[in-house]
Order: structure tokens, then C-alpha cells, then sequence
């Protein structure tokens, strides 16, 4: 594990392989090790692999109060700038790919092809924040052990509950020991985040759209929207999995990825 210090906080981060630099964004409430199986898979002598814990969680500063996207994706770009690194294939899940959508916004002539899973692209609606509110509220009064026994079948698979243990008490663990303050925050920044609809045909690299076919959270018609809307890109349903296809089939998973960077590596201009 390491550690840098970017943007006042201090950012834990996983660092492996070398060659084309790999960005993966975790989601809420977890950390960089959702990530594990991927970091195993595909860091080696041609692809560089960088995992960052989001400010807030894993081993990265809680900063209580709100946290918005563009503070996430800020953070990302000092890590990146920290170590030496300027354009990258970036990808993330849930609220990750929300934050690499704003970090294409942010920063597009960084970014080189992008990995959007289990994730979507609209603005909250006026409910959808009264109720992030909420949740952000009950975390800080009741901590995170509720909250993650309550959406663990929606995280996972109630059958990959029971047929994948390792990779449910993976879950709950990283749901447990998130920092209420950080998940807190990112709750609150997260419902005011923009609509990144009109963003999406101005993508103008490769890019893989990826869902559960389980998927509550983000329904696989989330996914369709986005996918019709980025010139070019590939849409990867992931049958067996819920709203955590790299860790319930991780197998099918990288291999959608490995034909995202197979993409870039060709140089494919999406559209033509």
C-alpha cells in the first residue's frame, strides 16, 4: 500500500505493473480493494494499474461535511499528477463511474478510453436527494452496520450470497468499515451532482459500458441509455452478477475490459 499527499488529505492507493496507466474508481461504500480482482488479472509488464481509496474511505482522510464529484475527480488528477502519470484509461464503478464522468468533464484530454459500470449518467431527482439526505443522516447517527446488512442482496446477488461467501463478506466488510463521515459526505455531494446526459456524445474515445444483469440499483436499462449515447460504445450485460459483476464474475468482467484496452491500444476512433 501506498500513500500521497495531494490536494491537503492523504490519498491510500494501489500502484502494480507497468506500461499504460489503468485508473479504477471504486464506489459507495467501499474502498480500492473492490478492485482486487482486477489489479490481479491485469497489472503487468504492458499495463500499469492505479487504485486509489476515494477521500472519505479505506485508508485515504475522512473529511466530514459534503463532498461533490468534482472534489473526488480533482483528487484523482493530483494522485495521477503526483505520480507522474498523464493520460489514462480511467473506469469506475456506481458512484465511481459517476466520477469518471465528471473527470472526462473535467479533464478530457486525459482520458483515453473509459470503463462506466453499473453506474448512470441523470441528475438526482428532487426525491432521490431528500433520500441521500436521509441515508446520510442515518449513517452519522446509526453507523455503517444497518445500512450494509440492509443493501447487501442488492449489492450482490442473493444467490451469489449464497453460492460466492468470499465475495459477500467481501462486500459487508467494506461496507462495515467505511467511515460514516466520508460515506456522509459523498451522499450529500452525490445528490447534487450534474446531469452528465449531454457530456455523453461528446466522448470521443473508447469507451465500455458495463451492467448486471441484476442490477436494482442500476437497472441494465441505465446502461442502454448511456451506451446509446457514447459514439461508439460497447454495452457488456453481465449475467450471474447484481451491482458487483467485477467481484461476483470477475472472469467476464476482464474480459470486457481487456477488449476496452484491446480498443485503445488500436487507437479506435469510436463512430467510424
Amino acid at each position: 500500500m501506498s500513500r500521497a499527499s495531494v490536494n491537503g488529505i492523504t490519498v491510500g492507493y494501489d500502484d502494480q505493473g507497468q506500461g499504460a496507466p489503468l485508473v479504477l474508481v471504486h464506489g459507495h461504500p467501499f474502498d480500492r480493494s473492490m478492485w482486487a480482482p482486477q489489479v490481479a488479472a491485469l497489472a503487468g509488464p504492458r499495463l500499469r494499474v492505479i487504485a486509489p481509496d476515494l477521500r472519505g474511505y479505506g485508508e485515504s482522510t475522512v473529511v466530514p461535511g459534503k463532498t461533490p464529484l468534482e472534489t473526488f475527480a480533482r483528487d484523482v488528477a493530483a494522485l495521477l499528477d503526483h505520480l507522474g502519470v498523464g493520460e489514462v484509461v480511467i473506469g469506475g464503478l456506481s458512484m465511481g463511474g459517476q466520477i469518471v464522468m465528471e473527470f472526462h468533464r473535467l479533464f478530457p484530454g486525459r482520458v483515453r478510453g473509459l470503463l462506466l459500470a453499473d453506474t448512470f449518467a441523470q441528475a438526482e431527482t428532487g426525491e432521490g436527494r431528500k433520500l441521500r439526505a436521509a441515508q446520510a443522516d442515518r449513517l452519522l447517527r446509526e453507523g455503517m452496520g444497518p445500512y450494509a446488512e440492509e443493501v447487501l442482496p442488492k449489492m450482490v446477488a442473493p444467490y451469489n450470497i449464497e453460492a460466492l461467501p468470499d465475495v459477500a463478506a467481501h462486500v459487508l466488510g467494506m461496507m462495515r468499515s467505511a467511515p460514516p463521515e466520508g460515506a456522509a459526505a459523498a451522499l450529500r455531494g452525490r445528490a447534487e451532482r450534474p446531469d452528465y446526459g449531454d457530456l455523453l456524445p461528446e466522448i470521443a474515445v473508447p469507451a465500455l459500458v458495463v451492467a448486471g444483469r441484476d442490477d436494482e440499483f442500476t437497472p441494465v436499462a441505465d446502461a442502454e441509455f448511456m451506451r446509446r449515447r457514447i459514439p461508439g460504445a460497447t454495452l457488456a450485460v453481465v449475467d450471474g452478477a447484481a451491482h458487483m459483476p467485477n467481484l461476483e464474475r470477475p472472469a467476464e468482467f476482464d474480459s470486457a475490459l481487456r477488449g476496452l484496452l484491446a480498443a485503445v491500444d488500436r487507437g479506435v476512433v469510436p463512430g467510424v
